[in-house]
Order: structure tokens, then sequence, then C-alpha cells
């Protein structure tokens, strides 16, 4: 199971920090890990995706007051969260960048990247 969310949660109307989306993740992964929703009815292997760090912003500036600075700890807190459960991390800020058009989406080009460094990650996984 991949789980990836966290930069909308960044929003300044949920006064949420990165340990608090990555919290939030990590209650996810909990429950996928305590599901028989894996193979033979087991509890599935989880891929924790940490979001890139948000860049620049323009015109959603106002909606996302903070998140260029709170973003830098997704790393550190996802890492956290997945070393709590135990489960895969890839650290998407590793792989693409934010948009320079908005500073929260990616282009099309960093969409392909991150496909492709899921990918060769699940591989990974169900080859253990």
């Amino acid at each position: 199971m991949i789980i990836a969310l966290g930069v909308n949660d960044l929003k300044a109307r949920f006064f949420a920090s990165a340990s608090d989306v990555a919290d939030g993740a990590g209650v996810l992964v909990g429950i996928a890990q305590g599901s028989g929703a894996g193979p033979n009815g087991r509890p599935p292997a989880v891929l924790l995706v940490a979001p890139p760090q948000v860049g620049k912003l323009a015109e959603l500036a106002q909606m996302f007051t903070g998140a260029e600075e709170e973003s830098k700890g997704f790393a550190h807190q996802y890492r956290r969260v997945a070393e709590k459960y135990g489960c895969e991390l890839l650290d998407a800020g590793e792989v693409v960048k934010s948009s320079d058009l908005d500073g929260i989406h990616l282009e099309v080009g960093e969409h392909r990247k991150l496909g492709e460094a899921v990918v060769a990650r699940v591989r990974m996984i169900l080859s253990e």
C-alpha cells in the first residue's frame, strides 16, 4: 500500500505543522498495518511517501501562509513516522521539486520521475 499525502494539509486554515501532517499519515499507516488488505489476508507492506518541500509560492501564498518554511520539516518528520511504524519511506524531495509556477504542484517531468522512483521502490519491496 502506498500512502502519499501532506502538502494540502499545510494550508493556513488547518494550522498544522510538518509533524502534525506526518503524524496524520502515520495514523493511516497504522490502519493499513492493522488490516488484512495484503496478500492472503495479511497486513500489506506500506510505502510512505514524504512530500517534497513547498517551493516559492505565487498566487497560492495566502492560502499556504508559512508552508514554505514548515515543509522543510517533511523529510525528517516522515522519516520519524516510518521508523515508528516500521514501514518503507520514499522522500519525494530527494527525487522531485515543486513547480516554479505555483510552488505546490509538480511539472509533467517531475511526475514521471516520481512515478519511476515509486515503481523502483515497490519492486524492491516486493522482491524482499
